[in-house]
């Protein structure tokens, strides 16, 4: 089994968790939260490295898994529909795929909403005022209410890569760069 089928179903099946656990939070009218939950979620899981080792790792056992996830969902006050979907995937061994599992999330609420994520690189964090007015102009474009997936890569150097759906517009002084110098090569 190579990488791209391991990668393919564990998708699958945090999209299976993320449908059941969305469609709870729709049926108790408890959307917001759940949204509100899964961004929580996922800021915790960007900077905690050792979330990040305990939900990765063979060597920690179910109930140390359990206990952990528990005390998490405790102290964060997620909600029913979340928590419990955390405990059973703790259950079974699969919190391997939470990141998966947020991402899904959020793509479900998004189209509930009628919005689209855009996911933005930037070479230095965005203002609020910048991300805002990225955020209409994208509106502009696909018609849509976008949210915006900010990360930064300093590697860039200057300007942004915007992917929105399958769309991608590299303005970055690193791609700029990397132009000049293919077509240097096609010269000389």
């Amino acid at each position: 089994m190579d990488v791209s089928e391991t990668a393919a179903i564990s998708s699958g099946i945090a999209a299976r968790y993320a449908t059941a656990i969305f469609e709870l939070a729709k049926e108790n009218d408890s959307l917001a939260r759940l949204e509100e939950n899964t961004d929580d979620l996922a800021a915790v899981m960007r900077d905690s490295e050792d979330l990040r080792a305990l939900i990765a790792s063979p060597v920690v056992g179910r109930e140390a898994q359990s206990a952990a996830i528990s005390a998490i969902a405790d102290k964060m006050e997620l909600g029913p529909e979340l928590r419990n979907g955390l405990a059973l995937m703790s259950a079974k061994r699969r919190l391997f795929i939470l990141p998966q599992l947020l991402k899904q999330l959020d793509a479900l609420i998004a189209e509930h909403k009628g919005e689209i994520t855009a996911d933005v690189t930037s070479a230095k964090a965005l203002t609020k005022a910048q991300s805002e007015k990225l955020a209409s102009t994208l509106k502009a474009q696909v018609g849509r209410d976008v949210k915006l997936n900010a990360t930064v890569d300093e590697s860039l150097i200057g300007g942004l890569v915007v992917k929105v759906g399958s769309k991608m517009i590299d303005t970055s002084i690193r791609s700029r760069l990397d132009s000049l110098q293919n077509a240097m090569k096609e010269v000389g």
